[in-house]
C-alpha cells in the first residue's frame, strides 16, 4: 500500500518561511520541505507526487509554476496554494485550492494569517516586516498590544529572515531555507527564536556587515523619482540587493529603485522596487524582460545579459516615477 505523503514547497524567504510557521503551528504534520534562494520561483519542476499526495505551496509564483501544478494535479495529488504575486491566467480543478491577492500592501504571510483566523499572528507579522510592508505589520502589531519594542524585534527577525533568501544559489546564504525553517519551528514564537537562537545572532552579524558594505554606494543615474544603483561581483552584494533595496524604498519613498548586481556567472540579476507613494508597475516593467516578475510594489529580473543593462536602465527611468 503506498503511504501517502505531504510535500511543503516555499520561497526561502522571511514571506515563505513565516507562511508556513503559520500554517504547521495550527496544523502540525511531518513533512518533506523543498525551498531555494529567493528568487527561485520554479520549486515545483523537480516534485513527483500522486493520488493521495497533498502539497502545500507558499509565495512561489503561480504563473511560472503552472504546467507542474496541472502536471501534478493530472498524476493525483491534490494542492493547497498561497501567493501574492501576478499569477497570469488562473486554472480551476477540484483538487487544487489557489488563494492568490496581488495588491500591494498585501503578502502571503498576511494570506496565511486571515485563512487561520489570526491563530499565529506574530509570525504574519514578522513576514509582513520581512515583505518591505512596515506600515501593515505595524498596525497589525498595534492591534495585538505590541510595544514598540516588541514590534521592533518582530520588524529586524522579518528583515533578517528575508535577507537570508537572497544570493544566485545556497551557497552565498547563510542558511539554506530549509534549515532555517527547521530551525525556527524548534519555537512556538518568534520572542523565543530572537532571544534563544544561534542563528538570529549568526544573522545579525552577517546582515551588519554586508549593509556596511553597502552604506557608502551612491546611484549610478537618477531623475527626481527614479534611482539605478549598480553592486560590484561579490558574494555580500548578491546577499544584500534585496533587503538593500527595501531599505532604499522606505527612505526614499517617493523614489523608484533599480538595483543591479553581477550573479557571479557573467549575468546581472535585478530588483526593481516601485515608489512607497505609488506602490504600483514593478510587477508590469520586470516581466518586459525575460526571467522577470514579482508583484506590484517590488519585483526582480534573474538574468540580464551585460550587453542588456543601457536598455534596461534606459526604460526603467522612462516608466517610472509613474504619476
Amino acid at each position: 500500500m503506498k503511504n501517502n505523503k505531504s510535500i511543503d514547497v516555499f520561497n526561502g524567504d522571511a514571506d515563505g518561511l513565516c507562511a508556513l510557521m503559520q500554517w504547521r503551528q495550527v496544523y502540525p504534520q511531518s513533512a518533506q520541505l523543498v525551498s531555494g534562494v529567493k528568487r527561485d520561483n520554479s520549486l515545483l519542476k523537480n516534485i513527483e507526487a500522486g493520488p493521495g499526495d497533498e502539497l502545500l505551496v507558499l509565495d512561489i509564483n503561480f504563473e511560472n509554476n503552472r504546467a507542474d501544478v496541472v502536471r501534478l494535479l493530472a498524476a493525483g495529488a491534490s494542492i493547497r496554494y498561497f501567493d501574492h504575486h501576478y499569477p497570469g491566467v488562473r486554472i480551476e480543478h477540484p483538487a487544487l485550492s489557489l488563494t492568490i491577492d496581488e495588491s500591494p500592501q498585501c503578502c502571503t504571510s498576511l494570506l496565511l494569517n486571515q485563512a487561520l483566523a489570526g491563530k499565529q499572528w506574530a509570525w504574519a507579522i514578522t513576514g509582513a516586516f520581512g515583505d518591505n510592508l512596515p506600515e501593515v505589520a505595524q498596525a497589525l502589531a498595534a492591534n495585538h498590544g505590541l510595544s514598540t519594542e516588541q514590534g521592533g524585534s518582530l520588524r529586524k527577525l522579518g528583515e533578517l529572515l528575508n535577507y537570508n533568501g537572497y544570493g544566485n544559489e545556497l551557497a552565498d546564504l547563510h542558511f539554506n531555507p530549509v534549515d532555517l525553517y527547521q530551525a525556527l519551528r524548534e519555537y512556538a514564537e518568534p520572542f523565543a527564536f530572537i532571544a534563544a537562537a544561534d542563528q538570529f545572532k549568526q544573522l545579525c552579524a552577517g546582515h551588519a556587515e554586508d549593509m556596511s558594505a553597502a552604506s557608502g554606494l551612491t546611484p549610478q543615474t537618477q531623475n527626481p523619482g527614479a534611482a539605478v544603483y549598480v553592486l560590484p561581483d561579490q558574494a555580500w552584494a548578491r546577499r544584500v540587493i534585496g533587503v538593500w533595496a527595501n531599505d532604499l524604498s522606505q527612505q526614499y519613498r517617493q523614489r523608484a529603485h533599480l538595483i543591479l548586481c553581477p550573479d557571479g556567472g557573467g549575468s546581472y540579476t535585478a530588483s526593481v522596487r516601485a515608489a512607497q507613494q505609488h506602490p504600483y508597475g514593478a510587477s508590469a516593467f520586470c516581466r518586459e524582460f525575460p526571467g522577470g516578475g514579482g508583484r506590484e510594489a517590488a519585483g526582480g529580473i534573474t538574468r540580464l545579459a551585460e550587453n542588456q543593462l543601457e536598455s534596461v536602465i534606459k526604460r526603467f527611468l522612462t516608466e517610472f516615477p509613474v504619476n
